[in-house]
């Protein structure tokens, strides 16, 4: 064994600082890997064999690029380089596909699929979401291999080419090649960290479930003068019921929605922690949701509802009619304490129980994303906040879930393995939208938090759970 710690983080920094991340990054993002518009498709092919499999190939990684059992979802790479069977197993992840480039609302002189430099900002899109960051990802991995020869642990790789429109495919793949992708331990990079001055760990994500509400009352508007204050107007029936589902201040009141309670541990890892909305033109309202809980809890621990769209009539060119119809495109985020199975038909029995049996509940396609939770006294996110301690010079932040939506729960239920994730974006990076961008500071952090965790994991800086546990 060769190297040292210091030796891997002077790479890691040196690769930074002479350009060769942000030249890995300038190529991925030129391809348009827009997994919503199907005629990109052969962009997101391009992508797993020209720029992922050649890199990890390079690495002394086995690659092999595999058909997604879903037509809806584009193919799956997985990687491997198994070093020896007594070592411990890392799986880490990333999703080759972004939302759509949305170039027309771009400022002047961006280009979702031009990667530009401005001050410690680089744009494009996919830096934040998800190239930048499984890239820092891959680099790391590449630092610690030249400067000890080899790893020192065995490493797995699976990267997907449809997250940005629900994962299709995925569940069934992992379920599949489970004994291939078996690992001890799973860490990876994305989304965006509670504040950019801190670095973060996050254990799982919240979960997400899509639906409409529909009020249908009749065929064709009626005359408003002749018929209003006569017959029903769904428009009016589906705000109050929205109105019953929560409060003026967004507190939840179907009562089966409502955990007992925050689990003490999560409370204890959110303490003290503060949202940074990342744009100064947002305000955060101290009263805004449910009373008593810190903004950290409302966001990381406790259900949200959320009305997506509300339409009856036509907005854009209104008549003087009572409307046959309303809709309400609603989502409610949850956590890995609610019951998942019993949203629907919990807010099924609260409508009845509150006068409107009317409003009929309709599921979307792709509707839900499960929740997930790592145990925050799972040894490895011990192992994982130590190593990271020990590069930054004090605590990260300890996140007992993400507020997006990540697959942590499928590798955990397929997999059985913790689920761990670090990200190196932060929440003004404007990610699914114009003008997509991530910090320099944030990725030459990332490629030393990266570099020396995995450097940790091959050395034992201190025995990980896996050796332990051997």
């Amino acid at each position: 064994m060769t190297g040292t710690r210091a030796g891997a983080l002077a790479r890691a920094k040196a690769h930074l600082d002479r350009g060769a991340l942000r030249d890995d990054l300038r190529r991925r993002v030129a391809i348009p890997t827009e997994s919503q518009e199907p005629e990109q498709r052969p962009a997101l092919d391009r992508y797993l064999r020209e720029e992922i499999s050649d890199a990890l190939e390079a690495m002394g990684f086995s690659v092999e690029i595999l058909p997604n059992p879903d037509p809806r979802g584009g193919p799956f790479l997985v990687a491997e380089r198994l070093e020896d069977q007594g070592l411990p197993t890392l799986l880490t992840y990333g999703h080759g596909d972004v939302v759509r480039g949305l170039a027309e609302q771009w400022r002047p002189g961006l280009d979702p699929w031009t990667l530009t430099v401005d001050g410690e900002r680089w744009y494009g899109r996919g830096t934040a979401d998800n190239k930048g960051q499984h890239s820092i990802v891959l680099a790391a991995l590449d630092q610690v291999i030249a400067e000890r020869g080899r790893l020192g642990f065995n490493a797995k790789l699976i990267v997907e080419t449809g997250e940005e429109i629900g994962s299709p495919g995925l569940d069934a793949f992992v379920a599949a090649h489970a004994q291939r992708l078996a690992a001890d331990v799973f860490i990876a990079s994305d989304g965006p960290r509670l504040r950019p001055e801190r670095a973060a760990l996050q254990l799982g994500n919240r979960g997400g479930l899509a639906f409409e509400l529909i009020v249908a009352l009749r065929e064709g508007s009626v005359h408003s003068g002749h018929w209003g204050g006569v017959i029903e107007d769904p428009g009016i029936t589906l705000a109050h019921a929205l109105a019953s589902i929560t409060d003026a201040k967004g507190r939840i009141l179907v009562s089966e929605w409502r955990p007992p309670a925050v689990p003490p541990q999560v409370t204890e890892a959110l303490r003290g922690l503060e949202i940074d909305a990342g744009d100064p033109s947002m305000f955060i309202p101290e009263d805004w949701g449910e009373p008593g809980l810190s903004q950290a809890e409302k966001v990381y621990a406790w259900p949200s509802f959320i009305i997506l769209a509300f339409i009856t009539g036509r907005p854009e060119n209104p008549v003087n009619g009572v409307q046959p119809d309303a809709v309400a495109h609603c989502q409610i985020r949850f956590t890995a304490d609610s019951d998942a199975d019993d949203l629907l038909p919990a807010l099924r029995r609260h409508l009845d129980a509150s006068g409107f049996p009317q409003v009929e509940i309709r599921e979307v396609d792709r509707n839900m994303f499960p929740a997930w939770r790592t145990d925050p006294d799972d040894p490895w996110v011990a192992w994982t906040l130590d190593s990271m301690a020990r590069t930054l010079g004090y605590r990260p932040d300890l996140v007992p879930n993400a507020s997006g939506g990540l697959p942590s729960e499928l590798f955990a239920r397929h997999l059985g393995l913790p689920v761990l994730w670090i990200p190196h974006s932060y929440s003004g990076c404007l990610q699914h939208g114009p003008n997509e961008h991530v910090l320099e500071p944030l990725m030459r952090e990332g490629m030393e938090l990266m570099t020396a965790l995995f450097w940790d994991l091959g050395t034992g800086a201190a025995a990980t759970p896996a050796e332990t546990a051997g």
